[in-house]
């Protein structure tokens, strides 16, 4: 039994169609949850090598089966991979195909363990600011929401702060309701670390958010 054939094997009669609904894009949708998926990729990526991994997350990928593409997500969704750069160019090309929070999501986690690993990566990141789609957008700051997590950052830990807070500063006018949700949730997060810095941004360039990102951003600091 081929992977295909594992994760097909797996699915639930009249899930599939409650997944399309859910998720609109138009791909094919098997019905398998993600504890499903979880189980199989945890077989699949000890019984490989790294090369074997990378070549599994290729093929499953480009199969466009909604399970298939997040378990070759999960597949790449380590911290240390060495050599990482196959699993980085893998990653960053799936970027521009993007066009739903699930798949994506999963992606990016997949991303932001490789942009950590080497952060001149985010010359790269800072590309997808400008692409047409607005998921790529997104995923510059989905990508990045480690660095708005850390609780002892060191100065080039900052540098990168203040680097992706200018990238979120570029997107604020973006009315795409998933981009005003990005930057509402990366300024959340680190809100929790530095709410005096949240709250410049907003003054600076809050006027030009929605509204509903706007209260996000300060959800966790209100009473602060």
């Amino acid at each position: 039994m081929n992977e295909l054939d594992a994760l097909r094997a797996l699915a639930e009669t009249g899930k599939a169609e409650q997944m399309l609904a859910y998720h609109k894009a138009a791909r094919t949708y098997l019905g398998v949850s993600n504890p499903q998926i979880d189980a199989l990729v945890a077989e699949w990526r000890a019984s490989r090598d790294l090369d074997g991994r990378i070549a599994l997350a290729r093929d499953l990928w480009a199969s466009d089966i909604h399970e298939a593409r997040i378990a070759a997500a999960k597949l790449l969704t380590q911290a240390r991979i060495r050599p990482d750069q196959a699993a980085w160019a893998l990653i960053a090309g799936w970027v521009p195909q993007f066009d739903g929070w699930a798949i994506a999501d999963h992606a990016t986690i997949a991303g932001q363990k490789r942009l950590v690993a080497d952060p001149a990566r985010l010359d790269q990141a800072e590309t997808w600011l400008d692409h047409p789609n607005p998921w790529t957008r997104r995923a510059a700051l989905v990508g990045t929401l480690p660095w708005a997590k850390l609780n002892n950052p060191k100065p080039g830990d900052l540098a990168a702060r203040e680097r992706v807070l200018d990238w979120a500063a570029r997107l604020a006018d973006d009315r795409h309701t998933f981009i005003q949700k990005a930057i509402a949730w990366w300024l959340r997060d680190l809100s929790k670390r530095d709410a005096p810095r949240v709250r410049a941004f907003l003054a600076d360039h809050g006027a030009r958010m929605k509204p509903f990102a706007r209260k996000e951003s300060l959800r966790l600091v209100q009473d602060r």
